[in-house]
């Protein structure tokens, strides 16, 4: 059973970040995708090391994450069911007009009436780009403060950069924890 989503506006960086996660070292400067037409199923094993913090007794040792394509947004709300208790929702942080169009977005699932015991984690990707919005900024455009006076939901913000591993080991504990 699928417990976690990932979504996001496309070209946010979904498909990389959550293929840096799997598989660490397939990712690098000279990697590329696709916008993902449709879904991707990703399978996140969860490997311990002496600097990561020890699973909750009875923990999964890995949790499926489906991730839906940025151009299905409006078909998003047919992926929500009371089984999805956590959503990554990716944001591109060199794309000045995405961020404004991706809190939209985000508000349209965090005031879901099946999502309201969801999780959030809120995802700053290409946090590694010279001409990227700094996190400040980037949270003003997405209102988040209002949003979190609004909502029931947790939510979790992570700056991350799938080329340079920058916040992935974050993201895998929170997917964990």
């Amino acid at each position: 059973m699928i417990s976690c989503l990932c979504v996001g506006p496309k070209n946010s960086g979904k498909t990389m970040l959550l293929t840096s996660i799997q598989y660490p070292d397939s990712v690098n400067f000279t990697s590329h995708s696709v916008n993902t037409v449709g879904t991707n199923i990703f399978t996140i094993n969860y490997v311990p090391s002496a600097d990561k913090k020890p699973l909750k007794k009875n923990a999964k040792k890995s949790i499926t994450v489906r991730e839906l394509g940025g151009e299905m947004a409006v078909m998003w709300k047919n992926y929500y069911s009371e089984a999805v208790n956590k959503i990554i929702f990716v944001v591109d942080t060199s794309n000045l007009c995405q961020i404004s169009c991706a809190g939209v977005l985000l508000y349209s699932i965090l005031v879901e009436p099946r999502l309201q015991k969801t999780k959030i984690c809120l995802v700053l990707t290409k946090m590694d780009y010279a001409y990227r919005q700094m996190r400040n900024e980037a949270l003003l455009m997405l209102q988040i403060e209002t949003l979190k006076k609004q909502v029931p939901q947790d939510i979790t913000i992570i700056e991350a950069s799938a080329i340079t591993k920058e916040g992935l080991d974050q993201i895998t504990e929170w997917l964990f924890n």
